[in-house]
């Protein structure tokens, strides 16, 4: 055994992949240096895990394009070290590892492995767009072959936005999802319900875990969105949950729309204040996600005092937007419930 609990590939302890939502973590650089912020980067995952979010690190939000392998591998490490200080020890962490080629992402997978990741989650590159867009075979052979390869249960990441307009269908992701039994699911960041609904229905079934059984039976294959914006109708098609950058600003309110959720499936008398929380959570995501990333570094800092700015070449967001985002109704009407569910009642 090494000293992360890695043994051959596998952790000694066994960390679930459960429903329910999660934070894909932001990377806090400091100002002048662009070096790791890691003070700011231990109290926020402290923050999520105290919440009850498990963490996604180095993925879009985190500015995984622009950390090295060794940045990656410290804020993995880093990640476990805190979530086990605050006695977190079987909270799972997702590790980005999608780079370039099928070659290097292999790479990256086994290095997040090594360095305390107990899933990853894995983007197409979309540098050759061109190329793999309309490629349905290629794109099916990068992740059977990453899965293949990986020592930890896969996440499919569908971020048409961050892969060069590269956008899965239904069909492919449900093909992979039956030849390739080290996937654990997929993230659809590309917002569409019409797709989640498709897969929901052909994977989320007792029957297609009977039929298709994972490698590891600590993961299943979940379906989960890119956004907050549809957990409720997520959970009437029995899809999973959702890894969302709003879960950084107000990992409350998201941990109790998921449970309000869940639970009107089957006590309909809760679904008046789902459906009133949902709408209120969706305005909310609608208008933070305009902003990016710059836009949510700008709102932690404003709740709570650390935030920072993006690595160049992506700005920081303008002055004024950020006064307008944090200003904006639908932000503080999302922050007022925060308050009132973290116990805080000062403005």
């Amino acid at each position: 055994m090494s000293l992360n609990g890695v043994v051959n590939g596998h952790h000694s302890i066994s960390r679930p992949l459960k429903a329910g939502v999660y934070a894909p973590i932001p990377t806090f650089f400091l100002k002048d240096s662009e070096d790791l912020d890691i003070p700011s980067f231990e109290a926020h995952i402290a923050r999520m895990a105290a919440a009850g979010v498990p963490p996604l690190i180095a993925g879009t939000m985190g500015e995984a394009h622009h950390l090295s392998h060794s940045e990656r591998t410290l804020l993995i490490r880093t990640t476990r070290r805190v979530l086990d200080d605050a006695g977190k020890t079987h909270v799972p962490i997702i590790a980005g590892t999608g780079v370039g080629s099928t070659r290097e992402t292999i790479e990256v997978t086994k290095e997040a492995a090594e360095a305390g990741a107990d899933y990853a989650i894995v983007i197409a590159s979309g540098y050759f767009a061109g190329v793999l867009a309309n490629n349905k075979q290629a794109l099916k052979d990068f992740w059977a072959e990453v899965a293949e390869k990986s020592p930890i249960p896969v996440m499919i990441y569908n971020y048409p936005g961050s892969s060069g307009g590269i956008d899965l269908d239904s069909d492919i992701i449900t093909d992979l999802a039956i030849s390739s039994p080290n996937l654990c699911g997929v993230k659809l960041t590309c917002g569409n319900v019409g797709k989640l609904t498709r897969l929901a229905e052909a994977i989320a079934g007792d029957a297609f875990q009977a039929n298709y059984p994972r490698k590891n039976s600590d993961a299943p294959f979940l379906i989960l969105g890119g956004f907050a914006d549809f957990l409720l109708p997520s959970a009437f098609v029995d899809a999973h949950g959702a890894i969302t950058g709003l879960a950084n600003l107000v990992p409350n309110t998201l941990i109790k729309l998921y449970q309000l959720a869940e639970q009107s499936k089957t006590d309909l008398t809760v679904l008046p204040e789902a459906q009133k929380l949902q709408g209120i959570v969706a305005r909310a995501d609608y208008t933070i996600a305009k902003t990016g990333i710059a836009g949510t570094k700008y709102l932690l800092e404003k709740l709570y005092g650390y935030g920072g700015v993006p690595r160049k070449p992506l700005p920081p967001i303008d002055a004024a937007a950020g006064a307008a985002v944090w200003k904006h109704p639908h932000t503080q009407a999302v922050v007022a419930i925060e308050r009132e569910l973290s116990g805080k009642t000062k403005a």
